[in-house]
């Protein structure tokens, strides 16, 4: 399956489109208008919370951000490095070893569960704002999706 996250160019909480091949909505990225956190809920299209994804308040020099369940239990924490020149992340606490292979920002990478490739994020670029590329079982995408999420968090949080 394959799905297309882009940041909306005008939101008030940082919200994101999440449409399949055909252009259909498939999930919704809600962000929390008032957020140091830059808190976000991945929803399905029913509006049920499936992820919360939320960075950490406040960083030193590792960027973190925090993914929790429906049930608000964390679930996985993603960070990078000191000096993070090759925009590497790392996934922490999850139940599964995930680890992205390539750069998250580079034009294609791959992410791998217990060592056997799950999914690739190809990065779509446009001017504007972020737009990536989801390829995945379908099973895997709704946490994948909040990764991808939680990872552009914590860019974003870097840049400003």
């Amino acid at each position: 399956m394959k799905v297309y996250i882009k940041n909306k160019f005008w939101s008030w909480g940082g919200g994101s489109s999440v449409v399949n091949e055909n252009k259909e909505p498939v999930f919704q990225v809600k962000g929390k208008v008032f957020s140091i956190t830059r808190k976000k809920y991945l929803c399905d299209m029913e509006g049920n919370r499936l992820y919360t994804i939320r960075n950490k308040w406040f960083n030193w020099f590792i960027h973190k951000a925090f993914i929790y369940d429906s049930n608000n239990n964390k679930i996985a924490t993603v960070k990078d490095k000191w000096f993070n020149i090759k925009n590497e992340y790392f996934i922490e606490d999850y139940k599964d070893e995930i680890k992205i292979d390539g750069q998250f920002f580079s034009l294609s990478s791959t992410i791998l569960k217990n060592g056997e490739p799950i999914g690739t994020i190809r990065r779509q670029l446009t001017f504007i704002n972020d737009a990536f590329e989801l390829e995945a079982n379908e099973e895997n995408i709704p946490f994948l999706i909040a990764l991808v999420i939680a990872i552009d968090n914590i860019v974003d949080k870097k840049r400003k």
